[in-house]
């Protein structure tokens, strides 16, 4: 296959490098470390019950700038493989294959063994030799899955302390005999009191950077 795509003529190339660039933004989506970020964010958000506050661009660009940051050694090593080939002879195809093997790399690090087995077990009638037999698209749902699950246990532990805030309020409240009044509109204050002096956006970005080191 990867000979028939290497002696392709060049306009056909082309426009399957352009069907490809297309791709893109689902590859920096669910393909890298942008995914779990922007989880633990929108889950941080809402744990803090602060609807409107951070607004959603605000998650989304911090997301994409620890994404750079975390991932700037992976995307430089995909520019100096990928750049060989083309450099060579011109070819896009092999270009894009070469530069795509430090994200695979990237993203076999961080995938669980049991999803990356389900998927290979799936399309290998044998299993393979060497991690090279492996393609970048058995291992991106494998990666998408793992990123999901270790997101949504972050996710977890963040909540827990909110959670048990409003459970205190709420005792307060029905203690007092106020039942009409809000529970949540009371605690906000307080969550973000404790969220302020704990340094909590300090500390979240710290773990999350240092989750892929």
């Amino acid at each position: 296959m990867d000979s028939v795509l290497h002696n392709m003529n060049p306009v056909l190339q082309m426009l399957i490098v352009m069907t490809l660039f297309s791709l893109i933004p689902f590859v920096f989506c669910c393909m890298t470390s942008f995914l779990r970020f922007v989880i633990v964010f929108s889950m941080l958000k809402t744990a803090m019950g602060t609807q409107q506050v951070p607004p959603s661009i605000v998650i989304i660009g911090l997301a994409m700038i620890l994404t750079f940051y975390t991932m700037g050694g992976t995307f430089q090593k995909m520019y100096e493989m990928g750049s060989v080939p083309y450099q060579k002879n011109q070819n896009m195809i092999e270009a894009i294959n070469e530069g795509s093997k430090p994200l695979k790399e990237f993203m076999m690090k961080q995938t669980r063994e049991s999803d990356l087995a389900f998927f290979v077990e799936m399309t290998h009638k044998t299993p393979p030799k060497s991690p090279d037999e492996i393609t970048i698209w058995q291992v991106a749902p494998a990666f998408i899955i793992s990123e999901l699950k270790t997101s949504f246990e972050i996710g977890f532990i963040i909540f827990v302390p909110f959670i048990v805030l409003d459970l205190v309020v709420a005792n307060i409240l029905l203690a007092l005999g106020m039942f009409m009044l809000s529970p949540t509109i009371i605690s906000l204050p307080f969550k973000l009191l404790i969220f302020i002096a704990v340094d909590g956006w300090a500390l979240i970005v710290q773990g999350l950077v240092t989750s892929y080191n």
